[in-house]
Order: structure tokens, then C-alpha cells, then sequence
């Protein structure tokens, strides 16, 4: 898996899955609990819909 969720990319997934998660845990409703999806992507730094998309938000690393 190469990486390919950048740096505010991840900050906000791991921001709103955490908020998610939280809502749903304090009783929430049953779909939020999907907050696991963008927490889980922006702490491993791989989303598997981007490479489908041809979408990365990773900066250009220079040789």
C-alpha cells in the first residue's frame, strides 16, 4: 500500500471519524459509526477509493 492521503487530508478524516465515532458511542445514531472508514484511512495514510479514482492528495516527493 503506498501512501496516498495527505497531510490535511488526514487531519480532517481522523478529526471527523473521530467525531463520529464519538457521536455515535454517545448514542448517536446506528450510521455513525461509519466514522471507523476515514479514522481508520487517515491513520494507515491509504485510501482504496483513490487509487480507482486516479486520485492522490500526497505532495510530489522529489528524487
Amino acid at each position: 500500500m503506498k501512501t496516498n492521503v495527505g497531510g490535511i487530508d488526514r487531519v480532517l478524516r481522523i478529526g471527523g471519524g473521530v467525531a463520529l465515532l464519538a457521536w455515535a458511542a454517545l448514542g448517536g445514531p446506528a450510521w455513525a459509526w461509519i466514522g471507523a472508514v476515514p479514522l481508520a484511512t487517515g491513520l494507515f495514510g491509504f485510501c482504496p477509493a483513490y487509487p480507482l479514482l486516479g486520485i492522490s492528495t500526497c505532495p510530489l516527493k522529489k528524487d
